[in-house]
């Protein structure tokens, strides 16, 4: 387990297909300039077939509602093309943004780790590792406030510790 604090550290802006709830593309600028949102909560997944990762959303999307009583919206973002995240979402139903991430862009700007040399880096499922991260968009302008970064497949913040950084952060 990896909890990382990185107060004040900008992010970069992106805008990625949505499938799911929400605006399609999905702009990591427009939702930070909606007053209505206090923080934006990113779920970097490892692959299409990852067991975890569907059990992650699964398990937020049941809570979801405590998400947004904190103004706080979600997005899952899926290192896959357009077609297998949509499959994600007709099996899932998500009451948050799904977003295709196929060429691994945002996942490797916000620097998801990658276990395992080149083979990691040829299979998402063997490499990639599962990131979460909270930023404040209180101001318009998205800051890191919280990543966890997964050491191994399982291992991702429980949906309370979530839910406690983004109280954590509107405290402030």
């Amino acid at each position: 387990m990896s909890d990382t604090a990185t107060p004040a550290e900008r992010v970069p802006d992106f805008e990625l297909p949505n499938v799911a709830t929400g605006p399609d593309p999905f702009s990591l600028s427009a939702v930070a300039g909606d007053p209505d949102v206090d923080a934006v909560v990113l779920l970097f997944q490892r692959d299409y077939h990852c067991g975890n990762c569907r059990n992650q959303v699964q398990a937020i999307a049941e809570r979801y509602d405590e998400f947004a009583a904190l103004n706080a919206t979600v997005a899952s973002v899926l290192p896959e093309p357009v077609d297998r995240a949509r499959e994600w979402q007709a099996s899932y139903d998500l009451p948050f943004a799904l977003l295709a991430d196929p060429d691994t862009d945002v996942s490797d700007a916000y620097d998801q780790p990658v276990r395992f040399g080149i083979l990691g880096s040829l299979h998402d499922l063997v490499g990639r590792m599962p990131v979460a991260t909270v930023l404040d968009v209180r101001s318009g302008e998205p800051v890191v406030e919280y990543t966890y970064e997964g050491r191994m497949p399982a291992d991702r913040p429980a949906t309370d510790d979530l839910l406690d950084e983004v109280r954590a952060l509107r405290a402030d």
